[in-house]
């Protein structure tokens, strides 16, 4: 997946929307953890606060007597944590009565830190403790007998180190947790990414396919949301196939239309002899030839752009041998070919026939007694098509002028400069490269890059 993939995207945004939800996630439900801790934690203290209240005012008088044991040992044990006092809430300097555990220290009230009462009249809050600790202090305000008597302030409170020990645990855990749930949610984002764009992949292969001429358009069944980029795709092919098909049959029609009337123009010409009628035979064969030229190009520049023509590399240069081996048998040509393995040409056979045979019997025509062609796939993937020769070669100026066109360095054997002109023209329709070199054997050096089927 490339940053500019949509698959990419995909994944990185559900990947953040995932990095943002669970740390949110994790302060939530810390906070509501901690809440039921502390009502757990002051439900405790309310069943302590309720003993005492009910131990130091049996006997139902206005003024609470030293109660009984709590029943809960740490009350006794000096500093543990956990105490009690009651003190009145008017005009007292010191507790009333306070737990073995207080010893000789008072408790901070949740009243002196002005905390509101609830419903009941009872305050909680966090306070430092006479050892150092942090306690949860529930105070509440009593009054022992009737409601004119003097009210006094009880006070029970137990060490938080219990509400912080469980939350660091429940905390460490749910972190845990959510790495682990936010891991597997990556995870199985990325494969159902994956597994969500598997259709866009198949189109891909399939175009592919078109593209190299093993299919003529996207087959297979594929999701609702596809569909009409299958049914346009398909429908954008087969309009290329027609618009070219159009253009073929006009090119020939323009060329049968252009063609006849030059015919009858160089007949008539050459009926009536004279000096005029040689230079009417000499420019229209100058425009025939022209004619010819620019249509091939017009006719290759319209199968150069449809889609899924692809032709086998070296089936045509040992179809090319074998025909010049013929041709140039008296003159005692060495052609030798090398093709690489699975070489495809994208583009018309006809096309790379005229580009190679050309370069092959411009070779054969000045070679003095070998030539050799060789097609390789290039670092690029692109076909690079090299002829050799060991004839007289050309020099730099030669090899710039030979490849321009209509350009011919030589009258003396027949076509020799023209074709290179045609392979160069038919090599840059095809978006390919021709280039003359010196040969290692002393002659020219061809070579044609084209696209790879």
């Amino acid at each position: 997946m490339g940053p500019k993939s949509l698959a990419f995207r995909l994944f990185v945004s559900a990947a953040a929307w995932t990095l943002v939800v669970m740390p949110i996630a994790a302060i939530l439900l810390t906070s509501l953890y901690r809440q039921s801790i502390e009502r757990n934690f002051d439900a405790r203290l309310d069943v302590y606060m309720t003993s005492l209240v009910a131990a130091s005012t049996a006997e139902g008088g206005d003024i609470p007597e030293s109660p009984e044991s709590l029943g809960a040992p740490v009350f006794d044990i000096p500093f543990s944590g956990w105490y009690w006092q009651i003190k009145p809430l008017e005009s007292a300097a010191r507790p009333l009565f306070v737990s073995g555990s207080l010893l000789d220290q008072e408790l901070d009230l949740p009243s002196k830190e002005h905390v509101p009462p609830d419903d009941t009249l009872t305050r909680r809050s966090y306070a430092p403790g006479p050892d150092g600790e942090n306690l949860r202090i529930e105070e509440r305000e009593i009054r022992p007998g009737n409601d004119g008597v003097a009210a006094y302030s009880y006070a029970v409170g137990g060490d938080a180190a219990e509400i912080d020990a469980d939350l660091a645990q429940f905390t460490t855990m749910l972190i845990l947790a959510l790495v682990i749930l936010g891991a597997g949610l990556t995870v199985a984002t990325f494969f159902q990414v994956r597994f969500g764009l598997l259709p866009l992949r198949a189109i891909r292969h399939d175009l592919a396919a078109i593209r190299s001429g093993d299919a003529e358009k996207l087959e297979g069944e594929l999701p609702d949301e596809i569909k009409p980029l299958q049914t346009e795709l398909n429908a954008l092919i087969q309009s290329n196939r027609d618009v070219v098909e159009r253009a073929r049959t006009h090119v020939g029609n323009l060329a049968h239309a252009l063609k006849t009337p030059l015919s009858v123009i160089s007949n008539e010409a050459r009926s009536h002899g004279g000096a005029l009628s040689d230079k009417v035979v000499e420019q229209a064969e100058i425009m025939r030839t022209q004619i010819t030229h620019h249509l091939d190009r017009a006719r290759v520049a319209a199968r150069s752009g449809v889609i899924g023509g692809v032709t086998e590399v070296e089936p045509t240069l040992m179809a090319l041998k074998r025909a010049l081996d013929r041709i140039y048998d008296d003159k005692g040509i060495v052609l030798t070919v090398s093709v690489g393995p699975g070489l495809k040409f994208q583009g018309e056979k006809q096309d790379f026939e005229e580009m190679t045979g050309n370069l092959i019997d411009n070779a054969c025509k000045w070679a003095k007694g070998a030539v050799a062609v060789a097609a390789q796939r290039s670092g690029d993937g692109e076909i690079v098509v090299t002829v050799d020769d060991d004839g007289p070669g050309l020099t730099k100026a030669e090899r710039e002028r030979a490849v321009k066109r209509g350009q011919r360095l030589d009258e003396s054997k027949p076509g020799s400069g023209l074709g290179l002109s045609i392979v160069a023209d038919l090599a840059h329709l095809y978006k390919g490269r021709f280039e003359l070199e010196k040969g290692p054997k002393g002659g020219l050096c061809a070579r044609l890059t084209l696209p790879a089927g």
